[in-house]
Order: structure tokens, then sequence, then C-alpha cells
């Protein structure tokens, strides 16, 4: 049976790494090109690599960009956290119709389409003088995650055993204090993962910040990456240049979290 599944198992991770590997050779290959090798039928592979591409995107404007989605992703996993990881653990030690009805409603928060929301946050933001700031894009970023980390917090929560407390209030110690000291750190995996997730979406995120961000200069690196498209045209290898270069604080920390990720996620399934 596993002689069987070796091989099976090895052709499925070739399948998914020229899945996903071709595209993602395809993107630097094409940041490497010139705009006449782009759609050149006999420089697909072969060609006279160029860093003009790179060049022309490294500016103060993708320095501001960077320095923008840094702020936004790092706030909104500090916001996130700051609110889910008290409701998560609420959650996990109620029982009863309260916890029930909390879930439920978390639950059709993540079903809301995240378009339906921008037309009331654009309204309330103007209302708050926060429209053109960081705090708005932060503010709608944490409302659009906070439910997503509370229900995937929320197994890390119940796994740890309710004796733990109980020892600690037997030693004098009070609720906070024992939340701290001794479901923390024992959950710590689990607020990890979460962290980690909420900063690689918080980065990537796009819709809010062309909405929030009246002046384009003050744009994320993720919508950076849409002005390459025009109604002239598309710098294909700007546009790739930047693609790679944007996407490399994300490659690495997802390269620092990938073992977090996958044991984390892993054991919040099942719990």
């Amino acid at each position: 049976m596993n002689l069987r599944a070796g091989p099976v198992a090895l052709a499925v991770k070739a399948l998914f790494t020229v899945l996903y590997g071709l595209p993602i050779l395809w993107i630097v290959l094409t940041s490497f090109k010139s705009s006449a090798d782009v759609f050149g039928t006999q420089s697909s592979l072969v060609f006279r690599p160029t860093t003009d591409a790179y060049v022309r995107s490294l500016n103060g404007d993708l320095l501001t960009a960077l320095g923008q989605s840094l702020v936004i992703a790092t706030g909104t996993t500090a916001l996130v956290l700051l609110i889910a990881v008290p409701a998560a653990y609420g959650l996990a030690r109620t029982r009863g119709w309260i916890a029930t009805v909390g879930l439920g409603l978390l639950i059709v928060l993540q079903m809301l389409p995240q378009t339906a929301q921008v037309i009331p946050l654009f309204d309330l933001f103007g209302n708050w003088a926060l429209l053109d700031r960081v705090a708005a894009v932060i503010l709608a970023d944490t409302a659009l995650l906070a439910p997503f980390a509370t229900l995937l917090l929320r197994p890390f929560f119940r796994s740890v055993p309710a004796s733990l407390e109980e020892a600690g209030s037997l030693d004098g110690a009070g609720v906070l204090r024992t939340f701290w000291s001794i479901v923390l750190p024992v959950a710590r995996n689990g607020v990890l993962t979460v962290a980690s997730l909420t900063f690689l979406l918080s980065w990537g995120e796009f819709l809010y910040a062309v909405r929030f961000f009246l002046t384009p200069g003050k744009y994320p690196l993720s919508a950076l990456l849409s002005q390459q498209v025009s109604a002239f045209g598309i710098d294909w290898p700007g546009l790739m240049a930047l693609a790679v270069l944007t996407s490399i604080p994300i490659l690495v920390v997802f390269t620092a979290t990938y073992r977090l990720l996958r044991d984390g996620l892993t054991v919040g399934a099942v719990k």
C-alpha cells in the first residue's frame, strides 16, 4: 500500500509544482524582458535579459507604498488580535445559547461580501474625517478579518485544559492573571498562526485601499500594482517587476512562518 501511495503522492506534488510554478516562472522571466520581447514568439524563453523594468520600479513610489503596506498590515494584525483573542477565549469558555448565538453572528459576518461594506464604511469614515488616512484602511481590514480570526482561534483555546485554569485559581491567580500567564502561553501557537494569516491577508488587501485613499500617492503595494494598467496599455515588464518586488516581503514572512501555519492550522482543524 505504501509503495503505491508513494508514486501517487509524488505525482500529485509534481502536478501542483507545475501548476503553480509555471505562472511564477513566467512572471519572473517577463520582468527581465523588454516590451518588444513580451509578445515575441521567438523570445518566450530565449531573450536578452534587461533590468530596465526593475530600475523604473525602484523609485520613491515603491518605497512609499511599501511603508503604507507595512503600517496597514502591522496595525491590522495588532488590532485584530486585540479583539479576537479575548473574544475567542470567551466563546471557548462560554456554554449554552450565548456561545451559539455568538458563533452564528460571526459566521453571518463572514458571509457578508466585502463590496457590500464599502459604501457604508466610506460614509462612516467620511463623517469621522478618516478618509485618505491609514487608520480608515486598518479599521476596515480589522472589521473584515476579526470574525475570521475569532473563529480560527476558538479551537485553540478550547484545547487548553480547564484544569490548568482551576490550578491557577487555587494558587490565588485572578482571571486576568490566569489568562495571561497560563492560557495564553499554552495557546501561543494558535495566536501566532492567526497573526501570520492576518498579516498576509491585510498585506494584499486591495479594495479598501483604493476606495478609502483619495490620493493615489498614498496607495499601498497592492493598489500600486493596479496603476500599471492604464488606458494607454499595460507595461507588462514593469507590472511583473513590481509583482516580484512586492512579493519578496510576503515570501519572507510566509517562509519564516510556514511550519507554524502548517502545524497550527492542522491543530485548529481537528480540535
